[in-house]
């Protein structure tokens, strides 16, 4: 079977319920037509032609009725009513010849009686456009016409539904807008206005209910009412589609949120004397998880191991990498592994896990021995831990055998310093972000001198634990003027021994 080709014609305007003999417009001249390209379904050849103007309420019409012959006026069909309110929806458009393009609207019409009794009021009293309208005598016809530049469907609920008779879920009866749910399903993303008779007065308000835009009773059709439905129809469509967008784009926000939220650490210090304090930022927007990484674990021989990391980048791959670092580093520790050997575990990690053979991470590990008198230090590219030990002023613990970042060079060593910590003390681990913040307007970065400096002034002001790192974030991005681009992460750790008298 040959597939049907669209035909087209020109239908001129009837102005104002007047005929053509009435006096003309001012503003076009006398039997100036207005051009709406109309797209048939059935079988035909396609044309086009102008046409002169009409009498008022009647139509004429170039298809034909199967046998060659050409029928003669016919009553205002839904197509017909679709190009009439085609023509209202864009009222904005210009004037032939006046200069400006007019704006293209395609309607598709379902209706299955083509010379139906669609009365259609007079309505065109001042736009001038080139409309396309397809019209489909069934479900089948209108899968075909239905393509991405149609923008509204009128949709006759009279028009019986594909296959067997639907029936409404477990009652048994049958489901009057069967049709109605097969269109929207087969158009989600097209505005749809559904006709209905008054005599089916309830259908209508059912079918908005359904999923329709509007509907619109046969018999009680005006020129304002047909112009402010369809304007309506299409523009609550798109409103709908923007707020589905918003409403899926806040799931997912939250979604990754929660799932951000989880992956960051849980510190483990249960039985240990010591209290834990900590700060994050990431530098993505809207993030709640960067390239940093921290952890903090007491296992079973007392030991407490506190680790701070900073993977290059500020991405969501990166932020991943430095999750699976900080699980790979607590299962580690777990098993009994430290210094050198955890880190070039890690290593090995971090070269089979990272998606380009160019990102790098740095780290900082700490192991404070059950006293919490002494601890081992080991620094992977990292900046050196801060300390501030009881009647001393703070100062960074020595970095002299700094070891390369993970990922540089595959058979580097990290060596495992041992550094007396103290009776009481403030341990700090923390990343670049901290320290890599301006001062002021120029190029000058505070730096780590820069932030000893900073975390001196606050203690000395009595600023301990959660206090101290919240004081210190404040006024590091002060100092940048403005919130800091790199990711941030801070780690505090004190030890706090009461003096005997």
């Amino acid at each position: 079977m040959p597939v049907p080709i669209p035909r087209q014609r020109v239908i001129p305007a009837v102005e104002n319920g007047h005929d053509g003999g009435a006096a003309p417009r001012t503003d076009r001249p006398t039997g100036s037509p207005t051009d709406i390209t109309r797209d048939s379904a059935p079988g035909g050849t396609t044309g086009q032609e102008t046409e002169p103007a009409t009498t008022a309420g009647q139509t004429t019409t170039d298809a034909t009725d199967g046998t060659g012959a050409t029928p003669g006026p016919a009553a205002p069909t839904a197509a017909e009513a679709a190009e009439a309110l085609a023509r209202i929806a864009a009222g904005s458009a210009a004037h032939p010849g006046s200069g400006q393009t007019s704006t293209a609207l395609t309607l598709l019409v379902i209706e299955d009686d083509p010379a139906g009794s669609l009365n259609i009021p007079s309505l065109l009293d001042s736009a001038e456009l080139t409309v396309r309208v397809r019209t489909a005598r069934n479900l089948t016809e209108a899968e075909r016409l239905l393509t991405d530049d149609v923008h509204c469907i009128l949709l006759d609920l009279a028009l019986p539904a594909p296959g067997p008779r639907p029936t409404e879920a477990g009652d048994g009866t049958e489901d009057e807008l069967a049709v109605l749910r097969h269109v929207l399903r087969l158009a989600p993303r097209h505005a749809v206005l559904a006709l209905t008779g008054a005599e089916n007065s309830a259908r209508g308000p059912e079918a908005v209910r359904v999923g329709a835009q509007d509907f619109l009773y046969r018999d009680e059709l005006d020129g304002r009412l047909l112009s402010r439905a369809v304007r309506y129809a299409v523009e609550r469509k798109r409103a709908d589609h923007a707020q589905r967008q918003l409403t899926e784009s806040r799931l997912r926000a939250q979604e990754n949120a929660r799932l951000e939220r989880g992956l960051l650490p849980t510190p483990l210090l249960e039985g240990a004397p010591l209290r834990f304090a900590a700060r994050y930022r990431p530098g993505r927007s809207r993030a709640l998880l960067g390239g940093d990484f921290y952890d903090t674990v007491r296992t079973a021989d007392g030991t407490v191991h506190a680790m701070i990391g900073d993977v290059c980048g500020h991405g969501p791959d990166e932020a991943a990498l430095g999750v699976e670092l900080r699980i790979a580093w607590r299962a580690l520790t777990f098993a009994g592994l430290c210094g050198d050997q955890l880190l070039s575990t890690l290593q090995k990690v971090l070269e089979n896990e990272r998606p380009d053979d160019e990102i790098f991470a740095t780290l900082c590990t700490v192991d404070i021995s059950p006293d919490g008198r002494s601890a081992g230090l080991c620094l992977a590219g990292h900046p050196s831990p801060l300390i501030a030990r009881q009647g001393h002023l703070a100062e960074l613990l020595p970095y002299d055998d700094n070891g390369p970042a993970l990922g540089l060079l595959p058979q580097a060593r990290w060596p495992r310093r041992q550094v007396e910590l103290g009776r009481s003390w403030s341990l700090m681990l923390y990343t670049d972000g901290l320290i890599e913040g301006r001062i002021g307007a120029g190029n000058q970065r505070l730096g780590q001198e820069g932030m000893v400096s900073l975390v001196r002034g606050l203690l000395a002001q009595g600023l301990r634990g959660d206090a101290l790192l919240e004081a210190a974030m404040t006024e590091v991005r002060a100092l940048n003027g403005g919130e800091l681009t790199d990711d941030v992460a801070v780690l505090l750790l004190d030890r706090m021994v009461p003096t005997t008298r």
